[in-house]
């Protein structure tokens, strides 16, 4: 006589019972509660960024002053934006000050974040005190900046008999952009360092134990660990940093409001007193569409570039 072998339940799959899909359906569908918190959000941006940039892409193409009637004139405003020397003087003093205020700000900042990421003492402290400048008024710092460069540092250098020193830098066309720079790194790292502390504390402190006990020094144990492994804070230390500095502004209008003449005028200074100020807002309109194609083109070459050494590393 023989039984029909019956196989046993299989435990790890247990009997589904009715109406359990239909549930998992409703549970996979997202909630309505979640776009009514989106929607309100993505609506104020639409209306307050997207319509306006939309607007003054139009407006480029036309001879608007800002107020009354206007005639469109096609790519004429883009055309004398290449002839115009002014126009050229702000560009290359901007991208002069940004290039150089990014490579100074990211040396700075990461010599600070590697000095407040060891073990000494009153460590969170300074870092508070790193972080003051980030959280200030650029206004605000501005002229306590243009006290000690028009009255301070002149006192100083009579002091110490240079004749350099000795007269304000702000009213010097070949020295003023350097007030600028040093006001604006040392503004600027406050943020850096911050970033940079993030990447040094995701470092195993193993890493380090080992290369010492295989005789690495500070310097190698940088370039080796260090510098690869925080690749990524780098990467986005350098963009945010070229693409602010390319849109200077407050910094420059407390120190030297652009002078000596044109001296320190930046492309933003530019867009805004031909704009608001000069009756060209057509003409300043077609300088920011062009700016704005510029700041992305170099960032994202930038971030190509960068993102390249991060996979070497």
């Amino acid at each position: 006589m023989t039984t029909a072998s019956t196989s046993p339940p299989d435990v790890d799959d247990p009997p589904v019972p009715p109406g359990s899909r239909r549930r998992r359906k409703r549970s996979d569908r997202t909630d309505a509660a979640f776009y009514w918190m989106v929607v309100p959000a993505f609506v104020l941006f639409v209306v307050f960024h997207t319509v306006p940039v939309l607007q003054g892409v139009f407006y480029s193409f036309t001879d608007y002053a800002g107020y009354g009637d206007w005639s469109f004139v096609g790519l004429e405003n883009y055309g004398y934006i290449f002839r115009d020397e002014r126009i050229r003087d702000s560009y290359l003093f901007t991208f002069q000050f940004a290039i150089l205020s990014t490579v100074l700000t990211n040396v700075a900042a990461l010599a600070i974040a590697v000095g407040l990421n060891s073990r000494i003492r009153f460590r969170t402290a300074l870092r508070g005190i790193f972080f003051l400048p980030q959280v200030m008024s650029i206004l605000v710092l501005g002229y306590i900046f243009n006290y000690l460069f028009s009255t301070t540092l002149p006192y100083l250098g009579q002091k110490l008999g240079s004749r350099t020193l000795s007269t304000s830098i702000l009213a010097d066309e070949d020295l003023a952009w350097v007030a600028i720079v040093v006001f604006a790194v040392w503004q600027a790292t406050a943020f850096a360092v911050i970033l940079y502390l993030a990447g040094l504390q995701t470092i195993p402190t193993e890493l380090y134990e080992a290369a010492s006990i295989d005789g690495a020094g500070r310097w190698r144990q940088f370039r080796q660990i260090t510098f690869p492994l925080i690749a990524a804070f780098f990467t986005i230390n350098m963009v945010l940093s070229l693409k602010n500095f390319l849109q200077v502004f407050d910094h420059i209008i407390p120190l030297t409001a652009g002078g000596p003449g044109t001296s320190t005028e930046s492309i933003s200074m530019v867009i805004y007193r031909g704009g608001f100020q000069g009756g060209d807002f057509a003409y300043q309109t077609a300088n920011a569409v062009l700016f704005f194609i510029v700041i992305v083109a170099f960032s994202l070459f930038q971030l190509r570039i960068l993102m390249r050494r991060e996979v070497r590393a």
